[in-house]
């Protein structure tokens, strides 16, 4: 399977990094072909300009200065998405990448009653995060990252299209032993693909 990996995190000394590394080894050694997007060390532009936004309805010309992005969106069969969690929700950087990339006529069209999914080729979607908050907490406030993943993302790829949810709660005040459990999971997770 062709997957799509997409890293956002500004430090390669994270931990984020080193579940970014887990994932893509265990995909690799499953025979899975990984292409990893560094949104960071590619100095991923998340902006949306005001260009941009002039064309964003123009199929033809919307994709000018991400064709990279959407070549590897298009040719990818499932979507792995490793970031921490911040305020919430994912980082600044990787809301833009979808922004910048998920555009009509690449994730979806715009219909007279619906909006009409493209990205028919993603059949599964994995995100892997950490989050600094307790598990109660992401409960009381209605879990918005799972939320947009699952209703909103996941709506734009093939019908039944799967979502795995790996997520690591209370972060900053996780003991390396832990890390490593979590990490292994990871790893076990990503081998029964």
């Amino acid at each position: 399977m062709r997957i799509l990996l997409v890293y956002c995190h500004p430090r390669e000394d994270s931990f984020c990094a080193t579940l970014r590394d887990a994932a893509r080894g265990a995909l690799a050694a499953r025979g899975h072909l990984v292409d990893l997007v560094d949104l960071y060390a590619e100095g991923f532009a998340p902006a949306l300009s005001a260009e941009e936004r002039g064309r964003y309805h123009d199929e033809a010309a919307n994709i000018d200065g991400v064709t990279h992005h959407v070549a590897s969106l298009r040719a990818a069969e499932a979507l792995v998405l490793v970031y921490p969690t911040w305020w919430y929700g994912m980082p600044a950087m990787l809301k833009g990448w979808f922004d910048r990339v998920w555009l009509p006529g690449v994730a979806f069209r715009l219909g007279p009653g619906a909006i009409e999914p493209l990205l028919t080729n993603i059949r599964r979607i994995a995100v892997v995060t950490t989050y600094g908050s307790p598990s109660w907490l992401l409960w009381a406030i209605g879990r918005p990252d799972r939320k947009l993943v699952g209703r909103a993302l996941r709506r734009l790829c093939a019908r039944g299209c799967r979502l795995d949810w790996l997520s690591l709660t209370r972060m900053d005040r996780r003991e390396p032993p832990e890390l490593a459990s979590f990490r292994a999971r990871v790893v076990e997770h990503f081998s029964r693909w």
